[in-house]
């Protein structure tokens, strides 16, 4: 039987919320100089972790790299010795280090002063 594994510092753990709380929570680690970010979902919120990983990366942060995205299943006893699992995922992410505690790449910009 598998035990949950501890959260790490670097980690977002996807629950019930709407998804921009959890990209908020992942710029909020990446701004404090934590070089990657794991995202993890459980069961109904494995949707919301890729939706938050998605708009992060579509909105936020355009060079964001997708660098690790593993699934499995959580083995664990329900009240009454019943056992159960469920089905995780979690999403390692991060930014080049040109960006990484600065703002973002501004690449795409004209160069030009207003």
């Amino acid at each position: 039987m598998e035990v949950e594994p501890s959260v790490a510092e670097n980690m977002v753990l996807v629950g019930k919320k709407p998804a921009m709380n959890y990209v908020v929570a992942c710029l909020t680690l990446f701004n404090s100089g934590k070089p990657t970010v794991i995202v993890r979902g459980r069961g109904l919120a494995i949707s919301r972790a890729i939706d938050a990983v998605e708009l992060l990366r579509k909105a936020f942060v355009k060079n964001l790299n997708i660098q690790d995205i593993s699934i499995g299943t959580q083995e664990f006893m329900l009240p009454g010795n019943i056992e159960s699992s469920t089905s995780t995922i979690e999403i390692t992410i991060s930014r080049p280090s040109s960006a990484v505690g600065g703002q973002p790449d501004m690449a795409g910009s004209s160069g030009r002063g207003l």
